[in-house]
């Protein structure tokens, strides 16, 4: 498990948005890139306290910790509690990829009303409610840089992306915030 006292916060104490989107850097969170046929599902579920989803475009969520399906066999965990989730993985005594990768990525929070238009103004992924409901989650672009995508709210995202370009995603969430409309 990564130390993320030990490594400087990306974005440090940054701020942005206007009253109607309110952009801020993530909390340290413990990241676990997953790889699992579907055999292994039931034990890695089981280990994580949470159901694997399954289909594109969803996920789980229980207690600080949040499952994004990226793939027919991968996911993303992020766990906001500081678990180690690399000994949660090995626990489960199946076949599985597990990588720690919690130093390669950074997390921007966008919320409010305006925070789909926010996100928007540099992602063509369309964020209406029918499309991109509550727990919706994908990878995608911003700007010209990768991202995955959390719709943990009906006003809340979390945009994961590597950690060199944190500063990046940030400034332009911000500035679409400032931009965005009702």
């Amino acid at each position: 498990m990564a130390d993320q006292a030990l490594r400087k916060a990306p974005l440090g104490r940054s701020h942005g948005g206007s009253a109607g989107a309110r952009v801020t850097p993530a909390a340290p969170a413990t990241r676990l890139s997953l790889r699992a046929g579907a055999d292994a599902l039931g034990a890695l579920s089981s280990v994580f306290g949470l159901t694997l989803p399954t289909r594109p475009k969803t996920s789980a969520s229980a207690n600080g910790r949040h499952a994004l399906w990226l793939g027919p066999d991968e996911w993303l965990l992020i766990d906001e509690t500081g678990a180690d989730l690399v000994a949660a993985a090995v626990s489960a005594g199946v076949l599985h990829s597990a990588t720690d990768v919690s130093h390669r990525n950074a997390a921007v929070l966008v919320s409010g009303p305006d925070a789909a238009g926010a996100i928007a103004s540099a992602c063509p992924l369309d964020l209406g409610n029918a499309v991109f409901p509550v727990g919706a989650a994908a990878r995608t672009v911003l700007g010209k840089i990768e991202i995955v995508l959390l719709r943990s709210g009906e006003e809340d995202y979390r945009v994961e992306c590597w950690r060199s370009f944190a500063p990046y995603a940030f400034g332009i969430l911000a500035e679409g915030a400032e931009d965005a409309v009702l």
